[in-house]
């Protein structure tokens, strides 16, 4: 296939496939390795695990090194999985939170909950959290969400999302729902193998997209995709793989102008499953604009080196990663560039959150007596 020609550079293809990962490193400090590998990429962003966390000041001396490994005119996505429950990488002396089951249950902690947890990642350096979980827990033999998810009900999750987003992105944290189209009838774990959700088409507008809707009218900054497939849409890719799914239903029908990220790459639902070119492209074509590769520096550069390949030999990728690029730079100018200062480190773990986290468990409990 001929190449586009030279109305771009290699530099700026470059920049753009960097500018569509958003990496995981190891340990928990900026290594020589990492600066080497940030050089090359020069990547969105960055996305931090337990792996990475000690104690909240090692947390924000983290967040502040991977920023200044980057130009200053392009502040970096510092993001992590803070949901609450069993998926919040970083821990006491940082507030433990409920899961947001239990959130769902004590009813009108909501809000509260999600201001807090904004307040103590953004002192530690955070600008993204990968939550709230929207999908709705129709499956009870599901291993993955469960009681991540709000409640078995779309109208009372969308409820709960709606207001999960407005509290986090109110303290100037950006808000991502997930996992679209839906995730929480599965009974297989996409880290582990490629679920399958055998609904019509119907089922899934009535039960699983209500909340994704809800999210987006909320004024949600990002969105990610499941890696699951619905063969009543498309038989042999997961969602994150189906340009009909991301472009067609979240883009063309929800109205979904914001940042969609993929989950994480490395999964087994997709990883090694699919051709990495493959992949790189139908993401392309669904119009997702941020690949989360979180773990193996040698795939990150296999990915980077695609993404810019791509761009080579097709104008129409060439055209959607230009679109890409400026909802990336939209997102900055909204949240990064113009951030409201971040809290100091003592609201993290405070008295006043530790005492709401015991609320809404007390709460709960009283709705179940």
């Amino acid at each position: 296939m001929p190449t586009v020609g030279e109305s771009t550079s290699l530099a700026e293809r470059k920049r753009r496939a960097g500018q569509r990962l958003v990496i995981g490193i190891a340990g928990k400090t900026v290594t020589s390795e990492v600066r080497e590998l940030v050089r090359e990429l020069q990547p969105a962003g960055f996305i931090l695990f337990s792996r990475n966390v000690g104690d909240p000041v090692q947390v924000r001396d983290l967040n502040r090194a991977l920023a200044e490994l980057l130009p200053s005119d392009r502040p970096p996505i510092l993001s992590v999985d803070q949901e609450g429950g069993r998926v919040q990488r970083i821990r006491a002396p940082a507030t433990v939170w409920p899961s947001m089951r239990t959130v769902g249950r004590a009813r009108s902690f909501t809000y509260r909950v999600a201001e807090a947890q904004g307040k103590e990642l953004r002192a530690m350096g955070f600008n993204l959290n990968f939550a709230p979980v929207a999908d709705v827990d129709s499956n009870p033999d599901n291993p993955v969400i469960g009681d991540r998810s709000f409640g078995t009900s779309p109208l009372d999750v969308g409820v709960h999302v709606s207001t999960y987003i407005m509290g986090l992105q109110g303290t100037g944290m950006m808000a991502c729902a997930k996992h679209f189209p839906g995730h929480g009838d599965t009974d297989v774990d996409s880290h582990l193998a490629l679920p399958v959700v055998d609904r019509s088409l119907e089922s899934l507008q009535q039960t699983e997209l209500p909340p994704f809707r809800a999210a987006v009218q909320a004024g949600v900054a990002s969105i990610m995709t499941a890696h699951v497939v619905f063969p009543a849409i498309e038989k042999s890719w997961p969602s994150t793989l189906t340009p009909e799914i991301q472009k067609g239903i979240l883009r063309d029908q929800i109205g979904f102008k914001r940042l969609l990220f993929t989950d994480d790459l490395e999964m087994k639902a997709v990883h090694e499953r699919y051709a990495l070119q493959d992949q790189v492209r139908r993401t392309y074509l669904g119009t997702v604009d941020l690949m989360l590769v979180c773990h193996t520096p040698s795939l990150q550069l296999d990915f980077f080196a695609e993404l810019v390949k791509q761009q080579e030999q097709s104008r129409e990728i060439e055209a959607l990663a230009v679109q890409s690029h400026g909802r990336l730079s939209e997102a900055r100018r909204i949240y990064l560039e113009s951030a409201l200062p971040a809290p100091g480190l003592d609201v993290v773990g405070s008295s006043e959150h530790l005492e709401l986290a015991d609320e809404v468990e007390a709460a709960a409990r009283r709705t179940l007596a």
